[in-house]
């Protein structure tokens, strides 16, 4: 009875936390959606886009209020997540935690400033140039929008990497060591993300992959400060009881 009645207590917390997440959301959302004709500008870089029937413009005006909605939601909805499996962390852990959702969400804005200042204007200008060479170019709302989330969505999370081995290496699950004997590996899965979100050509490659690269080693350096700052604070609990 006693496993029944905690198993239903967890339960009613995690609808607490799915009501919860809902409701910010869609008040988000409603948000976005009444100052949708001020952030289109911005969001288009004033390009001359097309529509191609009047469905198209709600699915253009929810896919951004949508996007943008979820972006902000992501903080409050990790506070809530923490606040509902922190009974099963340690102290310790628990600090750690919360201590780490301020530092990944900065990171992952400045990722996606870098996609939208630096990543999609040179792709969507590459392959702009390359179209109008032989084809009349006619964008949609709804492909230059899917362009635009491929270019920069990606890079958000790929920013909050550094901060992610740093939490990993706090609560042992990773180590410097092991971090970097598995580097090539990393290289080459960003060789592959940097060709996948970019287009086929060896410059937009090139600008993708150095700051992943960067960032990965940055991560490998945070790690190793983190790690070395875990012995000494071990090592220190170890000599107290001796003196």
């Amino acid at each position: 009875m006693d496993e029944e009645k905690v198993l239903t207590e967890h339960l009613g917390e995690l609808r607490v936390v799915i009501i919860y997440s809902c409701l910010f959301l869609i008040i988000c959302f409603a948000i976005f959606l009444i100052f949708i004709q001020q952030m289109i500008p911005i969001i288009t870089m004033d390009q001359k886009l097309t529509m191609l029937g009047p469905l198209d413009v709600i699915r253009f005006y929810t896919g951004i209020a949508g996007s943008l909605s979820i972006g902000v939601s992501a903080p409050f909805i990790g506070f809530l997540l923490w606040r509902f499996i922190r009974p099963a962390l340690t102290e310790n852990e628990s600090k750690k935690t919360i201590r780490y959702i301020p530092a990944m969400l900065i990171s992952f804005i400045i990722g996606i400033s870098f996609g939208y200042y630096i990543v999609f204007p040179f792709a969507y200008q590459f392959l702009m140039l390359l179209g109008t060479a032989n084809f009349d170019m006619m964008i949609t709302t709804q492909s230059y929008f899917s362009f635009l989330l491929m270019t920069t969505i990606p890079m958000g999370f790929l920013f909050e990497v550094p901060f992610v081995l740093m939490f990993l290496t706090s609560i042992d699950i990773v180590t410097p060591s092991k971090l970097t004997s598995i580097r090539k590996y990393a290289y080459i899965v960003m060789a592959i993300v940097s060709a996948v979100i970019t287009p086929p050509d060896f410059i937009s490659n090139i600008i993708v992959l150095i700051p992943l690269v960067i960032l990965y080693e940055i991560g490998i350096g945070l790690s190793k400060y983190v790690f070395e700052n875990k012995q000494r604070k071990e090592m220190h609990a170890q000599r107290l009881p001796q003196l």
